[in-house]
């Protein structure tokens, strides 16, 4: 397969993890990635492996309406089987009344098994504040 189709494809696949966050779809968040997947996402612990969906769900509830995922800065490499895609990440929509507005980084290795492209490593993250409060930088915008 070529490259352009591979970058097609997962670029569809990005496409489908924002339409199912925007659509509070648990399952098709899911379905994007490897059922080994290792997470180091926002929320605790340090790490994990794998999306649980109850998980996903309960977080999905806690938002009221659609959640916005936007990327820019999007760097995509594609070799073989095998990608890695780097980007500055904006999610935001309303959490118990009050509209959420945050700026992460986004890094992730995209591997194609059994001829489908599934997440294998997402890791987020925002940086903190060197001044020793250690406090997470979410006001941090590109």
């Amino acid at each position: 397969m070529s490259s352009t189709t591979d970058r097609a494809e997962i670029e569809a696949l990005l496409q489908k993890l924002a339409r199912a966050h925007a659509d509070h779809d648990a399952d098709a968040i899911v379905e994007v990635y490897a059922p080994d997947a290792v997470i180091f996402d926002l929320a605790p612990p340090l790490g994990r492996r794998g999306m649980n969906r109850d998980n996903v769900a309960t977080w999905l509830a806690g938002w009221e309406g659609p959640i916005r995922i936007d990327a820019r800065d999007v760097s995509l490499t594609v070799d073989g089987d095998l990608a890695f895609i780097s980007a500055l990440t904006r999610m935001h929509g309303r959490q118990s009344g009050e509209h959420q507005d945050l700026w992460y980084r986004t890094t992730m290795c995209i591997q194609k098994i059994s001829g489908q492209w599934r997440i294998v490593c997402d890791h987020s993250s925002v940086p903190f504040y060197m001044d020793g409060s250690y406090r997470a930088a979410v006001d941090v915008r590109p």
